[in-house]
């Protein structure tokens, strides 16, 4: 029997996903001390690695892995071709559209903002359907600084407890959508590997619907 090999998002999201998958019995040992890149569970045939999050997707959607747990953040940002199977319950946020207070006028009626946004697809979307054109600024780093130092108008961003906004003067404006955890499976997987799949499948539902 071949192995199926799990890819996890480095982060958070790692130590809670192995948690959950040790919890139904499908973990494994992981040292992460060591620059060991690859870990294997000998008994269910599994083999585990971590990626950064905006790259579990791309493995999963190319079948360098045959699934995968990442937020759904990520997984609407990159809009690979994959199976999204399974909300996991952890890792909940939401993703906001934040800025001055006084900036909730020209959210709801003007174009012509200017976005900084570590997600532009996401941003574009949301904006798309609310049929208003804006500049999207592409950040990597801290993008609250956008509306401080006037590169942006508004940003667009996770938000999980609202204590960065808060300590910066800015406010939640409008929620762009909720994020989770998810269970990623390739699609060529999902048809080769179905009753091994399936069964991770079930393991981790069982658990989280017993736990939600």
């Amino acid at each position: 029997m071949s192995y199926l090999t799990l890819a996890l998002a480095k982060g958070r999201l790692s130590d809670l996903g192995l948690e959950l998958l040790a919890r139904v019995g499908l973990g494994c040992d992981m040292d992460k001390r060591s620059r060991k890149l690859v870990y294997v569970n000998e008994d269910k045939q599994l083999r585990f690695f971590m990626a950064k999050p905006a790259d579990v997707p791309t493995y999963v959607e190319h079948g360098a892995a045959d699934l995968g747990i990442a937020g759904s953040d990520t997984i609407r940002e990159e809009g690979r071709s994959l199976y999204e199977t399974l909300d996991l319950g952890f890792g909940k946020c939401k993703m906001v559209v934040a800025g001055f207070e006084y900036a909730v006028d020209r959210l709801k009626y003007g174009n012509g903002l200017r976005v900084a946004t570590k997600y532009p697809n996401i941003a574009r979307r949301y904006f798309e359907e609310k049929r208003q054109t804006v500049e999207i600024i592409k950040l990597n780093g801290s993008v609250e600084l956008g509306p401080i130092v006037g590169l942006s108008d508004v940003i667009v961003d996770l938000v999980e407890s609202g204590a960065t906004l808060s300590a910066n003067g800015l406010v939640e404006l409008d929620t762009v959508c909720e994020i989770s955890a998810r269970l990623l499976v390739n699609r060529v997987s999902m048809k080769m590997e179905y009753e091994r799949v399936t069964d991770i499948i079930n393991s981790l539902k069982g658990f989280v619907d017993d736990h939600n």
